[in-house]
């Protein structure tokens, strides 16, 4: 059980531990389905190309690129072999000017490519390529492609992301969604949130702004880029967030088979038998073994607890029936869904008083970082929940008992998040077939870990992790690790260019997965 979580027990404990043994079942057979065909499930399960991960062997300097939002970060690591391992990494966050983000594709990627050969022209000593070899990179591109190839894809859409700014005393919930008509239109329509000081009005101001064509080659157009910067550098691998933690994760244990990334958004990558994905049509790799990206916010299922705040949530979101699997664990909407429940409380039971707050009205005004601070809080009056209503919803007066009641609503909402993520975690061990103990064999597994909802909020992952063992029972969960593997995505994007180099077949310090 998860301690202070509402995890089961009780009368209606058994049939809630069936509820999530479903889910598994469904996250395996959808699973199946998106290995099957193109389209043939809710989960993309796409080829990354993705066939040789890193061993720990790899020597030489590399390169990363990790461009996700309003900024990107460009990385260096020199790697020194099994004895050497990370030998040295710099790295610097280029925050992306605002009016880049109105031009076209050519001006961004020029000023990302003039940027990293800025930060490339500050190679110390012993930082240099050796003579005679293009530098070479990995490019983390967070936002769905359809790879071709180890180091080429395609735009597949503009996925939402969303940030908060502070603000005086009100906050500024700031909604960015990327999507697309038609593949023949450039268009990024970005939906800014925007909330009145006194709190008592909301409006939505739009604006239509150029990036990229949905099916254009994301690495093409950074390869131009830094040709036409002077650049001499090679993008090696093309991955995500999600499998470079994989890749961070398999470099610092060779047991790592899936990552899952719990942030603001979610997405899982896993390493897959080749011989097992029916949709791929070319050379089997000599590994043997491919890594997939789920994309598995999109999972859906009948037996996915949902309910009325739910539902709500995803008819008035920017992407209704879609990513119904995001919206009920990552933390971009956890804080919102405890939100909605707040306000009907207010409005049916007047739960705080005859009026309804008009704070409580404003959609995404309680973040899961707030959400959590009041679900942690441990003092015997529950002063950090009075503050967070205080100064969020500017609720003055609230009682111990209101209190408590606003803790055990966190804390439903956090359990059922955390027990759907180990749901899902343990959906992608069955597809492995890691659910059982073979003839006594034993087989590690881990799962390598990363993102702010996992790493900061406590009785989440505590609940996760305890939910993976009980669903797996005693003796299998022995084998099961989660791990934390923090900013594993920036460097994995340069040990997967390390895994991918040109320059395999020239040193002998390289090998496949």
């Amino acid at each position: 059980m998860c301690g202070s979580c509402v995890c089961g027990g009780g009368a209606g404990g058994a049939a809630q531990d069936e509820v999530f043994g479903e889910v598994a079942d469904a996250m395996t057979v959808e699973m199946h389905a998106g290995l099957a065909s193109e389209g043939g499930s809710k989960l993309k399960m796409l080829i990354s190309y993705v066939d040789n991960l890193p061993t720990g062997d790899e020597k030489g300097l590399y390169y990363a690129l990790d461009l996700g939002g309003t900024n990107f970060r460009v990385i260096r690591v020199l790697l020194g072999g099994q004895e050497g391992r990370v030998v040295k990494q710099e790295f610097e966050e280029v925050s992306i000017p605002p009016h880049l983000m109105t031009g076209s594709s050519d001006d961004l990627f020029d000023y990302i490519a003039e940027a990293l050969a800025k930060f490339v022209a500050t190679e110390g000593e012993g930082l240099h390529v050796s003579p005679g070899r293009q530098r070479e990179l990995g490019f983390t591109f967070s936002f769905p492609v359809r790879q071709t190839s180890i180091s080429s894809g395609n735009l597949i859409k503009w996925t939402k992301g969303l940030l908060y700014r502070r603000c005086g005393k009100s906050y500024l919930p700031l909604t960015l969604t990327f999507c697309f008509l038609m593949p023949s239109q450039s268009l990024l329509e970005v939906n800014f949130f925007i909330l009145i000081d006194n709190g008592l009005y909301s409006f939505v101001v739009k604006a239509v702004i150029c990036i990229m064509r949905v099916g254009q080659d994301v690495v093409g157009e950074l390869t131009k880029a830094m040709e036409r910067a002077g650049l001499d550098m090679r993008v090696a691998a093309l991955v995500n967030d999600t499998i470079g933690t994989l890749a961070g994760g398999r470099y610092s244990n060779q047991d790592v088979v899936a990552a899952v990334i719990l942030g603001t958004g979610t997405n899982a990558a896993y390493v897959e038998r080749a011989h097992a994905i029916p949709k791929w049509h070319g050379l089997l790799p000599k590994s043997g073994e491919m890594v997939i990206n789920m994309e598995w916010g999109n999972f859906r299922s009948s037996h996915l607890p949902l309910t009325e705040y739910d539902q709500a949530l995803d008819v008035e979101s920017l992407n209704p029936g879609e990513q119904i699997f995001e919206k009920v664990i990552s933390g971009m909407y956890l804080g919102e869904i405890v939100r909605r429940v707040l306000c009907q409380m207010a409005e049916e039971a007047a739960f705080f008083g005859d009026t309804v707050p008009p704070k409580l009205k404003i959609p995404f005004i309680l973040r899961t970082p707030d959400m959590s601070a009041m679900h942690h809080d441990t003092s015997s009056d529950l002063r950090v929940v009075g503050k967070k209503l205080k100064d969020i919803l500017e609720i003055p007066n609230t009682s111990l008992k209101m209190r408590k009641v606003i803790v055990s609503l966190c804390d439903i909402v956090a359990t059922r998040g955390a027990r759907l993520s180990a749901a899902g975690v343990v959906g992608i061990l069955k597809k492995l077939g890691r659910d059982t103990v073979k003839d006594g064999e034993k087989q590690k597994s881990v799962i390598a870990l990363d993102g702010g909802l996992y790493e900061h909020y406590m009785k989440f992952s505590a609940c996760m992790k305890s939910t993976v063992k009980e669903m797996l029972g005693e003796e299998v969960s022995e084998n099961i690790t989660i791990e934390l593997s923090n900013d594993g995505s920036g460097i994995g994007a340069a040990l997967l260019a390390a895994s991918h180099s040109q320059y395999l077949g020239v040193d002998e310090s390289f090998s496949t997965i």
